[in-house]
């Protein structure tokens, strides 16, 4: 009889997500210009925008500039897309999140079409967004993304888009 292997301790296998996540985010340049950062609980990802100055693009209203709120949600749902293929590989073993490093990133979707719904200004303070895969298969993807800042149930901007999916049998690129 084999010996009984100890399960890792929890916190050593939250931090090694948090840095495939890190490593994934950091990655693309325009994240850290924008100021995106990603909250992570379990495999949802809450997209975080802190309010700058230059994000605002009508002054006298003042109101987030529509470029910003666009990117922000592309952002979102690329990320999500790819997260939600990178946590499926490590929890079926294909990926050692320890691997995932500045050059061994996993190829990102390439955006097909994003469309973006603007409901409401986007107000001077943070902004949250969560992306929904739809759809997701071998070559193609399928997104929703929602965008709020004080209140979850009152959007701010919402997005569909779909996306090229990266081949998953290519080794990693050094995008």
């Amino acid at each position: 009889m084999s010996p009984r292997l100890r399960p890792e301790p929890v916190q050593i296998v939250k931090e090694r997500r948090d840095a495939a996540l890190q490593s994934l985010i950091g990655g693309v340049p325009f994240i850290g210009f924008l100021g995106i950062r990603f909250d992570r609980r379990g495999d949802e990802l809450t997209a975080v925008l802190p309010y700058d100055d230059k994000l605002i693009g009508n002054p006298y209203l003042p109101a987030l500039h529509g470029g910003v709120t666009a990117a922000f949600l592309e952002v979102t749902a690329i990320i999500g897309l790819s997260w939600s293929l990178v946590w499926e590989d490590m929890e079926a073993g294909r990926v050692d999140p320890r691997a995932l490093d500045a050059t061994h990133l996993p190829r990102l979707p390439k955006t097909i079409d994003f469309t973006v719904d603007y409901l409401r200004t986007g107000l001077p303070r943070d902004a949250y967004a969560r992306a929904r895969v739809n759809r997701s298969g071998r070559r193609y993807a399928s997104i929703h993304v929602e965008a709020w800042q004080d209140n979850r149930a009152r959007l701010f901007a919402q997005a569909t888009g779909h996306f090229l999916m990266p081949d998953r049998t290519a080794p990693p690129a050094d995008e």
